[in-house]
């Protein structure tokens, strides 16, 4: 055994198996598999062109030996982005902790009690600082945020405005850059008429439905908007609000002067700068507009008994189910973000925030005065942590980088210096040096900071916020120690079991690639920096594209798009772009087959495309003639193709060369959609069949957890010909020559979760991907030929081979009076996540099990599934009381005095035997979702108020 070859370690199965795999599945070689599974015009002839491979060891030097050519400055660029201090109790226990960063999305409530209470203590804490209704569980990043307000504002217009077709949409020029860039992306598809200019000159015409406003501005001013906001609604234009999260300790809430939607990020609350993200955005609006809110909202319900229990609440909303109808396309959060940022609250409570608040604008007062005692300028009168200095920018500049300082110069006669948590009296002595040194004056030195503000009266908090009991227990280490324990032990994670989720890919997350995340020079880097600060950053993601570009067989990637979702967007406005730029601005139709991901008709619809769906055939392939026949009837305005590789259904289907080519044929362009790429790595690639343009989720197919429903990243891989068009940014140069404008809020997204992608891609090497590709093929084949004469497969290729995943049928077994719903649920008492349940089709399970795990998990998840089938088997549609209708099985269930069900409780909690070695126990029995959405409550309200509405 190779110690040192990380591939041995990332793959589950090891060498002794593979021979009784392979006997198992009826194939010699892993050859033979390949050949019978994938087809062979699609193959590639030549292995990838990547370095050799890494060991643990030598990769750890390497990325240590890089990050040492990051150049951390103290940086007070601010612009949405802070250096900020995460408490050590929740970097070790969280962002550290595979218990809570390899969790899925908690589709299945009951065992994910414990990051489902995490996030509606987020939830809590966002609606008690913004003062609004109703919250989600998080967005992207503050620009994409921003931009699903403009958009949601647009959908709940009043019915006069649709009427007349009213999409004027004010900005105010203070809006970070970001946004405005993001924003106009967002709105060009959509016909959206952005009109940017001052927010105290606005004429409130009526031609506007909507309004945002940057609290403070990007300049650190601090505005009293209510008056523009009565005048707004006076009008009928709702009135979004971007607020720095900190800044609202301070501040009076958006809410408490009536805005209709409040976005921001809350990067600030203990979470790494990391050259951009990932970062958790917030979103809090009315609760009158709940059915329009994008992304996911966590709610209170009950279980089966009448116990308190939480679940995604509204979950109808989801793209998955409107689809094309959908006015967004948010699929994932930033679930392990938005733990880190609530947990924050928790730790320091409102008291410690309004320390926090207190230390910040003090500070900043204080430079102000120093500096405008040293003859400058101070251009702000009411700010929070922002300054605005008038002087020569180039002259400061040339001081303050010699001192190793980084300012924002938005001309040459304006410094803007935005301080932050971490700032101490020896920084701003530092920074009141720099400035005398451009006087030409003696340094005035501080030894303390006076307690003195710039805000206004009217502009002051004074309500109270974070009153809760959980914000107002856990300060001390020990006890946040053990309250972040407490909801770990709720939760299935992959250090307990397999979760076999088919189209999620929940691979391994190596700790060798998750280490360097915890390094300050990679987390402590502005994504504004000059570029040559962040020479490591530069060094790998220029690599990553690379290795990306290679393995795609594309030629060119960005890295911006920081979700699938995002990717699938930006793929389709290079696209749009693409044709832009020939003249063929009518090309817009967008072909998607039946069986696509439910973010896929929601990105072209977002895009400005109009969708028409394609058939498929009882193979559950796409129906290649309905496809001819609808790509010539739209052959004038045809864009696109948006097609799954292999498909949803689990299949290469042979026929995707000619698929591809009717679409170039017909004057279209081919988008693939990444989710099974971790299915082709090595083998094939996006280029090979014919595609133009892939996103890809690297938090799937190369390693990134899903850490409860995000961070994810979606970079997007394009032909020759899309280059040009790749996005950009409007204050680091990226992108293409004709770049698109911003995706997301960064330069490059989530840089410091790319980091991840990289190790594992270096680690792998060529030999290794490709590895990883056919174990993941051999694995899923496994499974079937396990399952075989006990459930049906519903998809499988021309030669019987499933690919990576598989959906098996449970159609059948509601003869005995069982759904889908109960299989996933009682497998929760074999220890085990549930598959994809009723997608792509209703009424079946769709099994992944990646390459990561080994024969031995295999067999028990096997296990458990067949007698499971034999339980069904005893089941009756006649009599509802069986081990199946009442999973899964709480442990107070187990141990209470009384126990009148048909059958034993060793049946119930122990039906085979491995189990009783590592009981996992659901925390709630199955939870009413029904009744959630009927009494819905997104925070954490008094038990009072949850009787109340129980009433």
């Amino acid at each position: 055994m190779k110690t040192d070859s990380f591939k041995l370690r990332h793959i589950g199965p090891s060498k002794k198996d593979l021979d009784s795999m392979l006997q198992t599945i009826k194939a010699d070689s892993i050859d033979q598999l390949v050949y019978e599974t994938v087809p062979d015009d699609i193959l590639l002839k030549e292995p990838l062109n990547l370095d050799a491979a890494m060991s643990e060891q030598e990769y750890s030097a390497h990325i240590q030996k890089l990050s040492a050519k990051n150049k951390v400055f103290k940086t007070y660029i601010g612009l949405g982005y802070h250096e900020a201090c995460l408490p050590a109790v929740i970097q070790r226990n969280i962002l550290e902790n595979p218990g809570w960063y390899t969790a899925y999305t908690p589709y299945q409530a009951e065992i994910a009690q414990g990051r489902l209470e995490a996030l509606l203590n987020y939830q809590t804490m966002i609606c008690d600082l913004t003062g609004m209704e109703l919250a989600n569980a998080s967005l992207l990043d503050e620009s994409t945020a921003a931009a699903e307000a403009m958009t949601m504002l647009l959908a709940v217009r009043s019915r006069d405005q649709k009427k007349n077709d009213v999409k004027k949409f004010f900005v105010s020029e203070e809006i970070l850059p970001q946004t405005l860039s993001l924003l106009k992306t967002r709105a060009i598809p959509l016909g959206i008429e952005l009109v940017i200019g001052d927010h105290q000159k606005f004429d409130f015409s009526s031609d506007f439905y909507g309004a945002i406003l940057q609290y403070p501005g990007k300049s650190g001013q601090v505005y009293d908007y209510a008056d523009f906001v009565s005048k707004a609604h006076d009008t009928d234009i709702k009135v979004a609000v971007a607020a720095d999260i900190l800044s609202l300790v301070s501040l009076k809430s958006p809410g408490s002067f009536d805005a209709d939607v409040v976005v921001g990020t809350t990067q600030r609350f203990g979470i790494p700068l990391g050259y951009g993200g990932p970062h958790a955005a917030y979103f809090a609006t009315r609760e009158q507009y709940k059915r329009n809110i994008p992304g996911r909202i966590i709610g209170v319900t009950q279980d089966m008994n009448g116990n308190r229990a939480l679940r995604m609440a509204l979950q109808t909303r989801e793209q998955h189910i409107k689809r094309d109808k959908a006015t967004s396309n948010i699929c994932t959060a930033q679930v392990l973000l938005a733990v880190m940022a609530g947990m924050y609250a928790v730790y320091h409570g409102s008291e410690g925030l309004r320390y926090i608040a207190k230390k910040v604008n003090n500070t900043t007062s204080e430079l102000s005065k120093q500096l405008e005692k040293l003859g400058f300028k101070q251009l702000n009168d009411s700010y929070f942590d922002t300054i605005r200095i008038s002087a020569d920018a180039s002259k400061v500049k040339e001081i303050a980088e010699v001192n190793e300082v980084n300012f924002y110069y938005p001309d040459t006669k304006t410094i803007s210096i935005s301080l932050n948590e971490a700032t101490t009296i020896v920084d701003l002595n530092n920074i009141i040096s720099i400035f005398a040194k451009v006087a030409g004056k003696e340094t005035i030195e501080i030894k303390e900071i006076s307690e003195v503000t710039n805000i206004g009266k009217d502009l002051t908090r004074n309500t109270d916020f974070l009153t809760n009991e959980v914000f107002n227990t856990y300060h001390s280490e020990t006890e946040l120690m053990r309250y972040i324990k407490k909801l770990e032990r709720k939760d299935l994670s992959l250090n307990h079991s397999m979760i076999p989720l088919g189209s999620c890919t929940m691979k391994l997350n190596a700790a060798s690639e998750m280490l360097p995340l915890s390094d300050p020079q990679w987390g402590n880097i502005h994504p504004f920096v000059p570029i040559d600060q962040a020479e490591g950053y530069q060094e790998i993601l220029k690599k990553l594209e690379d290795q990306l570009t290679e393995i795609t067989g594309f030629a060119a990637t960005s890295l911006q798009p920081n979700s699938g979702a995002q990717g699938e967007f930006a793929g389709l406005m290079v696209i749009r772009a693409y044709h832009e730029s020939r003249g063929d601005q009518h090309r817009n139709i967008c072909l998607i087959p039946s069986s696509a991901h439910g973010t896929n008709p929601a990105s072209a619809v977002m895009a400005g495309m109009k969708v028409v769906v394609t058939k498929a055939t009882e193979e559950g392939n796409i129906d290649v003639e309905d496809l001819r026949e609808k790509a010539l009837k739209y052959k004038d305005n045809l864009a696109a193709l948006m097609v799954t590789y292999p498909s949803t259904h689990g299949v290469y289907e042979s026929a995707i060369r000619e698929i591809t080519k009717i679409i170039h044929d017909n004057g279209g362009q081919v988008y693939m959609d990444g989710a099974n790429m971790n299915a082709q790595v090595g083998l094939t690639n996006p280029g090979a069949i014919g595609a133009d343009v892939c996103h890809l989720n690297l938090h799937k197919t190369f390693a990134i957890p899903h850490g409860g429903g995000g961070p994810g990243v979606g970079p997007i891989c394009v032909a020759k010909q899309l280059v040009p068009f790749l996005p950009g940014n409007p204050i680091i140069p990226t992108g293409g020559s004709d770049g698109i404008t911003a995706i997301s809020a960064a330069p490059w997204g989530s840089a410091l979760a790319c980091l991840i992608s990289y190790g594992y891609i270096t680690m792998l090497g060529t030999k290794g991907l490709k590895e990883a590709t056919e174990y993941a093929i051999l694995n899923a084949n496994y499974i079937k030929q396990r399952l075989d004469g006990h459930y049906d497969v519903l998809y499988t290729g021309e030669r019987g081979r499933a690919a990576h995943e598989m959906i098996i049928d449970c159609r059948p077994f509601k003869a005995n009076g069982i759904e889908v719903t109960d299989i996933a649920k009682r497998l929760m008492d074999y220890g085990f996540h549930a598959p994809t349940v009723s997608f792509p089709v209703a009424g079946t399970i769709m099994i992944e099990p990646t390459e990561s795990e080994s024969k031995a998990e295999l067999d028990r998840f096997c296990d458990a599934l067949i007698s499971i089938r034999q339980e069904i088997a005893k089941a009756s549609a006649d009599n509802p009381n069986n081990v199946m209708k009442n999973a899964p099985h709480t442990l107070a269930m187990l141990t209470a005095d009384k126990w009148d069900l048909p059958y034993t409780r060793e049946q119930a909690a122990y039906p085979l035997s491995y189990i009783s070695e590592n009981k996992f126990w659901p925390s709630v029995r199955r939870v009413d979702d029904a009744y959630g959405d009927r009494n819905l409550i997104c925070t954490c309200a008094p038990i009072e108020e949850y009787m109340e509405a129980e009433a």
